[in-house]
């Protein structure tokens, strides 16, 4: 049995702001459940909540079952892990954690005493650290393809962000906890492991509260849907092809409440005016004065009047401007360890989807073009992939590169409008342009304290400064919220000019026109239709 009560939870931020109040749900025992809402709204707030990293400003949480947890950057939590073993380690019950610790001890003073080591071992078995190797095992040759004896001392900087997930999901999901509270699982994922995923999360007996912005995975595995918004949390007890008919529902009642309740304040507080006036004529009427003065004090302390959430609106305003007509231009470019040589050309205006699986060079062939003029490539610089043949752009193509990791050291410690400032945008235009990004709450907060959302919007932002007629774009949708995305799907549909993204959104990529494939054999190739590995 697994299930998680939420009862009235609030959470203030550090300065002593409300971030979310009177958040409340139930998850039953195998349910699937899905946290959405607005990026910044506190869902990976809620989660650290859930799984008791923090306490409550008010209000508890009620897990029954053993919890097992994914954090949305595997390997990046309080004790980063730092190998394939510290991973698996990080993802285990904690007396699995805490005799592996002592093991580790023990073995460092093997030569000091013996003893020590042998009681440690026997604790390792007693606990089930035996167990939990075999199927450690088992997670890595699903994953890898290889045994955890040849992987356990990798450097998890090896693998990629999605060889990481697809780990960490393959023992989770085999593991004994009942319950799975899952941040972002679907991230770096490829298509084919996003449909693993999907048909893992439909087929597991466990209870399952994940957090995704991923459109096709909500309409796959959520059985039920709780919404996080400034009013607490609202449950859609359906699948999410229903959703966009119940949040239309659920807003017109609130809005139905809220006139309700102003137009009975409004009556009451009008006949308490009426009865002061005549009060102020005739002591007569002064009892009927203070009756009407309590009876609003009495409305006003019973009843609380919903609150207002106001419509999201993000808008995006890619320009670009009219470049040549070759953009990019490849010509036996090989990118070492990852590509075999390929030639490719992409046109002005073109919508070019990148696709492939984990690791096999879809981003550094971003980072390659980022780097690379009109002359030509520049094989010099930080972060410089390494490559053999040519990567250059066409006449007036400038670049613009969207991290997918958000990694921006240059921006930590600095708040939003210096950053701004440093690209000649006073206050008043910055704060209207954060405005748009609903990014405005956040201006004087420095950028590694917003939100993975919040993050995403801002560096789109950048891009309509830049002046970038060729977009880069490194999985762009993943941290967005469902509003933001699509936002994002607008803004690029009216872009003047080329865009090259790497993505495993399914629902994104139904905008795009072209695909680029790079293979697990090396192989780079390019298609006109969506190809069918890739596509629903």
């Amino acid at each position: 049995m697994g299930s998680i009560a939420v009862n009235h939870l609030a959470w203030n931020l550090p300065g002593g702001a409300e971030l979310f109040r009177d958040v409340s749900f139930n998850v039953g025992n195998g349910d699937r459940v899905a946290l959405v809402g607005a990026n910044g709204v506190g869902k990976t707030t809620l989660f650290r909540l859930i799984i008791g990293d923090e306490n409550p400003s008010a209000g508890t949480v009620s897990v029954d079952g053993g919890l097992g947890v994914m954090h949305q950057l595997v390997g990046t939590a309080d004790h980063p892990a730092t190998t394939v073993r510290e991973l698996l380690l990080s993802i285990s019950p904690a007396r699995i954690r805490a005799a592996a610790d002592d093991l580790d001890r023990a073995h460092e003073c093997l030569a000091d005493d013996p003893m020590a080591y042998a009681t440690a071992v026997a604790a390792w078995s007693d606990v089930g650290g035996y167990d939990a190797e075999v199927l450690w095992d088992e997670c890595t040759t699903r994953a890898f393809g290889e045994s955890f004896d040849e992987v356990a001392h990798r450097p998890l900087r090896t693998l990629s962000g999605g060889e990481q997930k697809r780990l960490a999901l393959e023992t989770l999901l085999r593991s004994e906890f009942e319950i799975l509270v899952l941040d972002e699982p679907d991230n770096f994922l490829d298509v084919p492991a996003k449909r693993w995923l999907e048909q893992q999360l439909n087929e597991t007996r466990k209870t399952v509260v994940f957090i995704s912005h991923d459109r096709e995975l909500l309409a796959a595995s959520a059985t039920k849907i709780v919404t996080i918004d400034a009013a607490g949390a609202w449950t859609h007890g359906g699948s999410f092809a229903t959703y966009a008919a119940a949040k239309e529902h659920h807003d017109s009642i609130r809005e139905h409440n809220q006139s309700l309740y102003d137009a009975e304040k409004q009556r009451l507080e009008d006949y308490v005016k009426l009865m002061r006036q005549r009060a102020s004529i005739s002591e007569a009427f002064a009892p009927k004065l203070k009756a009407a003065e309590t009876k609003l004090r009495h409305f006003v302390e019973k009843n609380e009047r919903p609150p207002d959430v106001a419509a999201q609106k993000i808008d995006v305003q890619l320009r670009g401007a009219r470049t040549g007509k070759r953009a990019v231009i490849c010509e036996q470019l090989e990118i070492s360890g990852l590509t075999d040589p390929f030639d490719l050309e992409l046109w002005y205006g073109e919508r070019v989807a990148v696709l492939g699986g984990n690791g096999v060079g879809k981003s550094h062939f971003l980072r390659l073009l980022a780097s690379a003029g009109s002359e030509g490539a520049r094989h010099d610089g930080p972060g410089a992939v390494e490559h053999d043949g040519v990567a250059r752009l066409g006449a007036g193509v400038r670049p613009g590169l969207f991290h997918q990791t958000h990694e921006h050291p240059e921006w930590s410690g600095r708040e939003l409008v210096d950053i701004l400032h440093d690209l000649d945008v006073m206050l008043g235009p910055a704060m209207g342009m954060l405005r748009r990004y609903e990014l405005q709450p956040c201006a004087r907060q420095t950028f590694e304290t917003l939100s993975g959302g919040q993050q995403a919007r801002f560096q789109i932002l950048l891009l309509e400064l830049s002046g970038a007629t060729l977009l880069l774009l490194d999985e762009p949708t993943d941290n967005l919220d469902l509003v933001s995305a699509e936002a994002l799907e607008h803004g690029l549909a009216h872009f003047n000019g080329t865009v090259v993204t790497v993505t495993h959104d399914r629902w994104f990529l139904r905008g795009f026109d072209r695909f680029v494939v790079f293979g697990d054999d090396c192989r780079v190739t390019d298609h006109t239709e969506l190809p069918a590995t890739w596509a629903d």
